[in-house]
């Protein structure tokens, strides 16, 4: 079996995943190499069982467990009072404890404590009202002190579950839930950045992250495949953004490489690699020690961390002192599986689509705004905002909230459409217009592009009229029974009307002529 192996880089100011990840063949029944992927169950053929190759052996069954480092949301670091700031200029933003000069001393902040303390609530994690910090030595140039506190024998939280959804074979409408369990939650100090410029072979240290609060969550290896990783760590990241105990950016990635290596007779190498996303790929950083190389001893600088509940809270202590668990458990945030939950009972959309509102930041709001703006059902603004606008953002790599089109501006337009002064087809236009960012409203762009519905009936049971006789097969097909051939005739009658005509109206009228 494949040791532990780093999967993933972080991105800026997130998330970064170490997958202990193993691949193996599958066994027969009791063979006791691979016992622990049988608590997993193997995905489909895209995710789960990969083919090893034209060998003609059995396939790889990858077992993934992750350990992710999410960086805090905090304005100071763990251990000093050192700004924290993406792109500072370099070694900017570095006290004389981050830089490990002689005779400093950590100070714990009481920010980052709050955040896993959240975090671990959030997971069903159990909260050690008494935990530890270590010394863990290592050698890198980026580590100034040689070693990294972090809590090694008694962390912070232990005994947590994540529950995810994933769809069956790419179909949203189809889902099922797993559950992933949280071995711990530790609070540990980041290292510092390497630099290197090789075309003067020259490595510069960046100490600006030296110090930065991150909390480690250790996944037990329940996962069988990159998918099922892929939903935990999505889910786990909307949970971060909900509480706001970090930004949560990251990114995933190593199953195939490691597949390909074990095809090939290599093995899988215990080391830290990193994302690179030029490549592509994954490359090798440094060798990763053993838990014995580490030299793991007491931190000798900082006490045990006390945590208190409402029931141990001495009555002379100073509660700006302390942190309250209990008091922390009462402000948390609806988390993303209640949220999803309240979207489709109050507006009776599909669960799938309560899952796409949420996945993009800011969608769930932009669409609850639309909805109470406009007098279209939610079931029909769902589809103009998973379908319409969800897709000019993607087409245009944007946000929600660097959308041209503002919910006021959508609403104002499907209210047009509800009461039936445009058409579906003008409407479409006029958000492709709105999508220019020039200033004018939906109203101002129907009359500038004269796309108010056309209320001539008369007008327009000659235009169908003359549809029905340019077409006679379609109009024998429909004589005949096929009904289906009649949408062909609509969106003729559209095409002739530029848009402008009821497809309601324009079905009626058609049904009328062809009866007669």
């Amino acid at each position: 079996m494949a040791a532990m192996a780093t999967m993933v880089a972080a991105g800026c100011g997130g998330v970064w995943c170490r997958a202990r990840q193993r691949c193996a063949r599958w066994p027969g029944p009791g063979s006791r190499p691979f016992l622990r992927a049988q608590r997993a169950v193997v995905c489909n053929a895209r995710g789960g069982a990969v083919s090893a190759g034209k060998s003609g052996l059995a396939p790889w069954i990858p077992v993934v467990g992750l350990e992710i480092h999410a960086q805090i949301s905090s304005n100071s670091k763990l251990f000093s009072g050192s700004r924290v700031q993406f792109a500072a200029p370099p070694n900017s933003l570095v006290s004389f404890f981050d830089a490990s000069l002689p005779g400093t001393l950590p100070v714990l902040n009481r920010r980052c404590v709050e955040a896993a303390v959240m975090t671990a609530l959030a997971l069903n994690c159990r909260i050690n009202k008494k935990s530890l910090f270590d010394r863990k030595h290592y050698f890198y140039a980026d580590l100034p002190a040689g070693y990294q506190i972090t809590q090694q024998r008694v962390p912070i939280a232990v005994n947590g579950s994540l529950s995810y959804s994933l769809c069956i074979d790419n179909k949203m409408s189809q889902m099922v839930t797993k559950t992933v369990r949280i071995k711990q939650i530790q609070l540990e100090q980041d290292s510092g950045k390497s630099l290197h410029d090789d075309t003067r072979s020259q490595t510069f240290v960046d100490l600006n992250r030296a110090g930065v609060g991150l909390m480690e969550l250790v996944m037990e290896p329940d996962m069988c495949c990159g998918e099922e990783a892929a939903a935990a760590v999505r889910e786990l990241q909307l949970i971060l953004q909900t509480l706001g105990s970090s930004q949560a950016v990251m990114a995933d990635y190593e199953i195939q490489r490691q597949i390909q290596e074990l095809g090939n007779g290599g093995t899988i190498l215990n080391e830290t690699r990193a994302f690179d996303s030029k490549l592509g790929c994954t490359v090798p950083m440094r060798d990763k020690e053993g838990k014995q190389d580490y030299r793991f001893m007491p931190e000798p600088n900082l006490p045990p961390l006390i945590l208190y509940d409402a029931k141990s809270l001495p009555a002379n202590m100073n509660h700006q002192q302390v942190i309250n668990i209990d008091w922390i458990h009462e402000r948390l945030p609806d988390l993303p599986s209640v949220k999803r939950e309240k979207l489709v009972e109050q507006y009776g959309i599909l669960p799938e689509h309560s899952f796409t509102l949420l996945s993009e930041d800011g969608l769930a709001e932009f669409f609850e705004s639309v909805v109470k703006q406009t007098q279209m059902k939610p079931k029909k603004v769902i589809g103009w905002i998973l379908n319409d606008l969800l897709s000019y953002l993607k087409q245009h790599s944007l946000t929600v909230k660097e959308s041209p089109v503002s919910s006021f501006l959508l609403a104002d337009l499907l209210n047009l459409l509800e009461k039936k002064e445009i058409s579906s087809t003008a409407a479409k236009r006029v958000l492709a217009e709105l999508w220019k960012g020039e200033g004018k409203t939906p109203l101002e762009t129907v009359k500038e592009h004269k796309l108010e519905l056309l209320q001539d009936q008369k007008e327009l049971e000659q235009i169908c009229q003359a549809v029905i006789d340019g077409q006679e097969n379609e109009v024998m097909a429909i004589k005949a029974g096929n009904r289906k051939v009649l949408n062909k005739l609509i969106g003729l009658v559209q095409k002739k009307t530029q848009g402008r005509s009821n497809p309601v109206l324009v079905k009626q009228l058609l049904e009328k002529k062809l009866s007669e």
